[in-house]
């Protein structure tokens, strides 16, 4: 186990550079997970650890997350096996590195996943959530808390204006980005893709639309969500099969997009469990 005392190491100089900088995510293959919990979620979805950063004194006695300690050694992304490498970090300088000081004293890097439409594997009349060019991390990771709540079988992002794994994203998630099935795709792709399998799309939209509450969502549906300044596209508009609106009530015309996307998929849960 190697240990760490200098912020200008330059291991802890790129963990840095990994976590503000989203070109470096990419050539590099990378990402930055803070926190047992996140950590923990991220291992069980099948991610590798490529390095650990551990701070003792924060972490405690159970310096290592228990779905590490159980498969320690792991297949890298050329297929070799390896096992990630351990460093010590003391508190001083982890406070330095961590986003948030309450993050049980671990952080990692960990190797990307090329996530595609094609490795979702949806049951039958599955829930989907979509959302098109939300730009806002915050956002983007409460809506994936909401759609792990509410047991939602994938979560398409598209023409993303920010990469799946930023950490404020992973932060805002708690960790859901792992545990619910997530892909990037462009508008088209996905159109394509939930039309081909006869899922019913459903366009969040104020104009020409009916009360959320009196559109069935029991059969195959995907929940399509854009952003709060602009709305969604045409392609998604014309696209739909039902245009849907949450009534306001107040002197406001809308929601922050992740309250309106889970009340709409908790009326999709409603309406399955009667």
């Amino acid at each position: 186990m190697e240990t760490i005392t200098s912020a200008q190491n330059p291991k802890i100089k790129n963990l840095l550079l990994l976590q503000e900088k989203s070109k470096a995510r990419r050539e590099q293959g990378l990402f930055v997970v803070e926190g047992r919990r996140e950590l923990e979620h991220c291992l069980e979805a099948g991610y590798n650890v490529r390095t650990l950063f551990v701070c003792p004194e924060i972490a405690g006695e159970e310096t290592l997350p228990s779905a590490l300690l159980r498969n320690p050694v792991r297949a890298n992304a050329t297929g070799s096996v390896s096992s990630p490498a351990v460093i010590e970090i003391p508190e001083a300088l982890y406070r330095k590195v961590a986003y948030r000081g309450s993050t049980e004293g671990i952080i990692a890097e960990v190797e990307y996943k090329e996530r595609k439409l094609s490795d979702l594997r949806l049951p039958e009349n599955p829930l989907i959530m979509v959302l098109e060019a939300v730009e806002k991390p915050g956002n983007l990771g409460a809506v994936l808390r909401s759609a792990d709540a509410a047991g939602a079988d994938a979560v398409l992002i598209c023409d993303p204006l920010t990469d799946l794994y930023n950490p404020n994203l992973i932060r805002a998630s708690i960790g859901a980005v792992f545990t619910v099935p997530t892909v990037a795709c462009s508008s088209e792709e996905a159109i394509s893709f939930l039309q081909d399998r006869g899922i019913q799309i459903l366009t969040a939209q104020l104009q020409d639309s009916s009360l959320y509450y009196n559109i069935d969502m029991r059969r195959g549906t995907a929940l399509v969500m854009g952003t709060e300044s602009t709305g969604l596209t045409d392609q998604w508009r014309k696209a739909a099969s039902a245009h849907i609106r949450i009534p306001m009530l107040g002197h406001l015309d809308s929601l922050n997009v992740s309250v309106s996307a889970a009340i709409l998929l908790f009326e999709a849960v409603r309406q399955r469990q009667i």
